[in-house]
């Protein structure tokens, strides 16, 4: 219970700080990841969740909050919008899978297989699957090989995987608002006083993340999200007693999807206020797992493994947001996918609703499960590269 104090104040004081002075274009999604790395660090609130130290919480949001918060969020989407979004960003999410597959062969190259031992081919498939997909495929590749009874490399790759996923998602809320300010100049350069100021104003607009909310409707809202949990882990319960494999995300998703497109969804008032405080609990944590202390127990080894997942994922940013920049892509998609790629689809959606793009929503789901399916297939494939 102290620890969901603190994060929920960590919460608080970032919406809080998101509207004064110099905060308000950090916005509350990097803040909340901010605080919650420093607050971990200090050493607050534990940093990170193991089997040997487990925290109940911790593991409670990423279980149960996290995809509870996506289906309320997911109750104000129209499919007309998502479809809008759709071609590009999945041609983004493959360049972007291309560019891990890249980064991580070159950075293991550049950093020395020998610097890693000799697991090395296997750590960098670990990498290239988390990176296409997510923790699913990093540890398919590492049971594979057998990674995770060499303790310390197994777990110096986790710590590292923690700390360059925080860094990435800050990365990618603040690169397409850089990206889109440079373009407003170059516009205001070539006709002076046209073009718009891609820093004029937040991210997002923080008074659209107000409802009113009243007893009934607030415990009307839990318990749909309740019930659509319970029946999505039942339903893939149900599909894998018969040999077919379906996301428990993928049900919930479609059902929120379902509900969102119905008269009766315009009455769920309160659902997007639960639905961004479920995000900013979950994107606290994110930051919480950001453990320099273990980092800097890892001595050498951490500093190598560092610089290979830093190179690795540098390449890929380069690559998939060079490509966007080339053909005039959208920026903000552009990041959705990228993070859909590193981070997963859950880290994808908080990523789109802190941009204030509605309509990336769905797509960033979707891409962090096509992420899952083709991630262990390309961590074999750099494995075998290296």
């Amino acid at each position: 219970m102290t620890i969901l104090v603190v994060l929920s104040l960590i919460v608080g004081g970032s919406e809080w700080l998101a509207r004064r002075g110099p905060f308000r274009h950090l916005g509350s999604a990097l803040l909340v990841i901010l605080i919650g790395a420093l607050a971990a660090n200090l050493g607050v609130v534990p940093a990170g969740s193991t089997a040997d130290a487990p925290v109940p919480v911790y593991d409670a949001i990423f279980a149960w909050v996290a995809p509870i918060s996506l289906f309320f969020l997911l109750l104000s989407v129209n499919l007309r919008d998502v479809l809008r979004a759709g071609v590009p960003l999945v041609l983004l999410f493959l360049v972007g899978s291309i560019g891990t597959l890249v980064g991580t062969v070159v950075a293991m190259r550049l950093i020395g297989a020998a610097h890693v031992g000799p697991l090395a081919g296997a750590v960098a498939g670990m990498y290239a699957g988390t990176y296409t997909g997510g923790s699913v495929n990093f540890n398919a590749v590492a049971l594979h090989y057998g990674v995770m009874q060499d303790g310390v490399l197994y777990g110096g790759a986790v710590v590292v995987d923690n700390i360059v996923t925080t860094v990435w998602i800050a990365a990618t809320l603040a690169i397409p608002r850089t990206m889109a300010a440079v373009w407003a100049r170059r516009a205001r350069a070539a006709v002076p006083g046209d073009g718009p100021d891609a820093t004029a104003a937040p991210i997002v607009d923080l008074a659209a993340e107000t409802e009113a909310v009243d007893p009934r409707r607030l415990a009307v809202i839990l318990a749909l999200g309740g019930a659509a949990f319970v029946v999505s882990e039942w339903l893939a319960a149900r599909a894998a007693v018969l040999g077919v494999t379906v996301p428990s995300i993928l049900i919930l998703t479609t059902l929120a999807l379902v509900i969102a497109q119905l008269p009766v969804a315009r009455t769920l008032v309160g659902a997007r206020v639960l639905g961004m405080y479920g995000v900013y609990l979950f994107l606290t944590v994110v930051g919480v797992f950001c453990d320099l202390h273990a980092f800097g127990r890892l001595g050498t080894l951490g500093a190598v493994l560092l610089g290979f997942a830093s190179i690795a994922v540098a390449i890929h940013g380069t690559l998939i947001f060079g490509v966007a920049w080339l053909f005039r892509m959208d920026l903000a998609g552009a990041a959705v996918a990228s993070q859909a790629n590193v981070g997963g689809g859950t880290s994808a959606l908080a990523l789109a609703k802190s941009l204030g793009r509605e309509d990336l929503l769905v797509p960033g789901i979707l891409l962090g499960s096509l992420g899952n399916a083709i991630g262990t297939f390309i961590g074999f494939l750099v494995a075998g590269l290296v």
